[in-house]
């Protein structure tokens, strides 16, 4: 069964809100490592309708931000790995999983600390 991870976008940002997003990022992991890319927009921004393209396109994890209770037991239910409150580039994001170095509630964005630049790993 090959790997698909959907992460809902807004720019170059995972989006905040699951049920606010109108573009999503699809990465398929193909055997040797290599990975397919896609972006979809979809036509309004609806929980409902990022769910059911989450069951037609076979996805089997998705990194977002916030998700209302309901549809993450939805998903968990169709057996699909949910890595949710994660905020920060979409990217970063990506590359953290693959790496099997993203958890829930991650903050992965640059931030100013007394003058320096923080960035997370």
């Amino acid at each position: 069964m090959l790997t698909k991870i959907l992460i809902p976008i807004a720019t170059d940002e995972v989006a905040p809100r699951f049920d606010l997003a109108a573009e999503v990022h699809i990465v398929t992991l193909l055997k040797g490592g290599e990975t397919e890319d896609k972006t979809v927009v979809l036509p309004q921004a609806s929980a409902e309708k990022l769910c059911h393209l989450i069951l037609t396109e076979n996805i089997t994890c998705v990194i977002c931000g916030a998700i209302e209770e309901e549809y993450f037991q939805f998903l968990a239910w169709k057996k699909i790995t949910v890595i949710d409150a994660v905020a920060g580039p979409w990217e970063k994001a990506l590359i953290r999983h693959l790496q099997g170095d993203l958890s829930e509630g991650e903050m992965l964005c640059d931030r100013i600390v007394e003058g320096q630049h923080v960035d997370h790993p």
